[in-house]
C-alpha cells in the first residue's frame, strides 16, 4: 500500500500497489469458486475472506511460478504452509494460529472444488494438516463493575453519547455480534414486547432474542431524540453515524474501543459485551441452552447441547439473570434450572466461553 502526500501537507490519500499476479491465470479459477460459493448459498462474507485467502496464496505461487491448479502439489501446499508458519508480521510476531488457518482452510475448499469440476485429476489438499488453533478466553474478561463503568462513560446530554448508550446496552443486553448489530433494522427492534430479530446471522439463520428493560429505555430515548437528526441516505437501518450513514465494521470497533480504553479497559472491543453477557447470565444462573440460543450457536461441540427455546421462556430467563435490569426479579433460579439436572453444567459452560473465543478469533 503506497501512500502520497497532499499539497496542504495535513491529508494522506491510499495508492494501492499494482499487484504483480494480476496476470496469473490462477486468477480467473479464483474468481469463478468465489463467484460458486455464493451461487451455493454461503454467504458474500465467506466468498470475500476466500478471495483473500486465495489472493495471498497466488501472490506467493506466482513468485514461484506456478501459473495452472494442475502444478500445485501437495509438496507445494505444504511450502506455502511452512510459508505462513514463518511468515511475522511488522511488529516481527508470527501470524497467528488462526490466521494460518483462516488462509489455509479456503485453499482445501478451492482444491476440492477444483477436483469436483474436473479442472484437476486429484485433489493435493486432501490430506493436508491443519495446526488446530489453541483456543484460549479473551485476554480481559469484563466484570459486572467494568461493564457499567464503561458503559457510563457516554454523555447523555449529547446527540451523539445517546446513541452510544444505546449501541452499548444493546450489545451487552442482546450479546448480539458486531456484524449482527450494523445490519439492524429499524422494524426489527420492538421496544414495546422487548425483543430484537436478527436476520440471516452466521450460518444464515434467523434468531429472535431478548432485548432487556433497560436497554429498551435507551432505545427509546434513543429513537425519540436522536435518531430523526441523523437521517440521511439510508432511512431504514436502526443505528446511524453522525453523517446519517450505516456504521463499518471498524468504525464501530473504533467507537466501542475508544469508551473502553477511556474506562480502563486496555483490551477488547464489541466482542467483549457479547462475551461479558454470556458470562454474567452463566454467573445468575441461567441454562447453558438459553445463552446458547441468545448466541445463535446450533451446537457446542463437545457437549453436544441442541434446543428451540420459546422467546417467553427465554424473556423469563434474561430477565432473572441478566444484570443490567431496571429492577431485579424475586425467584429461584433453581426453578428455571431443573433441566441442568444430572448435567455436568461447569463443563458445558466452559465449552460455551471457549466457543465464543475461538469466534472472536474467527471475527477478527
Amino acid at each position: 500500500m503506497l501512500r502520497s502526500k497532499q499539497a496542504d501537507g495535513t491529508r494522506y490519500v491510499k495508492r494501492t500497489a499494482p499487484d504483480p499476479a494480476v496476470a496469473n491465470p490462477l486468477q480467473a479459477w479464483r474468481r469463478s469458486f468465489c463467484d460458486w460459493t455464493v451461487t451455493v448459498g454461503l454467504s458474500p462474507a465467506t466468498a470475500k475472506i476466500r478471495h483473500t485467502a486465495l489472493g495471498y496464496f497466488i501472490a506467493w505461487a506466482d513468485e514461484r511460478g506456478i501459473r495452472h491448479p494442475g502444478e500445485v502439489t501437495r509438496p507445494v501446499l505444504q511450502r506455502y504452509q511452512r510459508h505462513l508458519y514463518l511468515t511475522r508480521k511488522k511488529n516481527g510476531e508470527p501470524l497467528a494460529y488462526s490466521t494460518q488457518a483462516t488462509r489455509l482452510q479456503p485453499l482445501m475448499a478451492f482444491f476440492k472444488w477444483l477436483t469436483r469440476e474436473g479442472h484437476i485429476l486429484s485433489n493435493p489438499a486432501a490430506d493436508l494438516d491443519i495446526v488446530k488453533a489453541p483456543r484460549s478466553l479473551p485476554k480481559h474478561l469484563l466484570t459486572i463493575e467494568q461493564v457499567e463503568h464503561v458503559i457510563n462513560g457516554t454523555n447523555p446530554q449529547t446527540l451523539a453519547g445517546i446513541r452510544d448508550r444505546a449501541i452499548l446496552e444493546t450489545l451487552y443486553s442482546s450479546g448480539i455480534r458486531r456484524s449482527e448489530l450494523i445490519r439492524l433494522k429499524l422494524h426489527e427492534v420492538d421496544v414495546e414486547r422487548g425483543t430484537l430479530m436478527v436476520r440471516q446471522g452466521k450460518g444464515r439463520k434467523d434468531r429472535l432474542i431478548p432485548l432487556g428493560a433497560r436497554a429498551c429505555a435507551w432505545m427509546r430515548r434513543y429513537l425519540r431524540e436522536v435518531r430523526a437528526e441523523l437521517i440521511g441516505p439510508d432511512t431504514s437501518t436502526l443505528f446511524l453515524t453522525d453523517y446519517g450513514e450505516p456504521f463499518e465494521k471498524n468504525r464501530l470497533s473504533d467507537l466501542v474501543k475508544g469508551y473502553m480504553r477511556a474506562g480502563g479497559i486496555a483490551h477488547g472491543s464489541c466482542h467483549a459485551f457479547r462475551h461479558a453477557m454470556a458470562t454474567h447470565m452463566l454467573e445468575g444462573g441461567a441454562d447453558i441452552r438459553f445463552i446458547q440460543a441468545m448466541l445463535g450457536h446450533s451446537e457446542l461441540s463437545t457437549t453436544q447441547i441442541y434446543t428451540h427455546v420459546a422467546i417467553g421462556k427465554l424473556q423469563a430467563v434474561h430477565a432473572l439473570t441478566h444484570p443490567a435490569r431496571l429492577e431485579r426479579v424475586k425467584t429461584d433460579v433453581a426453578s428455571l434450572d431443573a433441566a441442568n439436572q444430572g448435567r455436568n453444567v461447569s463443563e458445558a459452560a466452559a465449552a460455551l466461553l471457549e466457543a465464543l473465543a475461538h469466534e472472536n478469533e474467527e471475527d477478527a
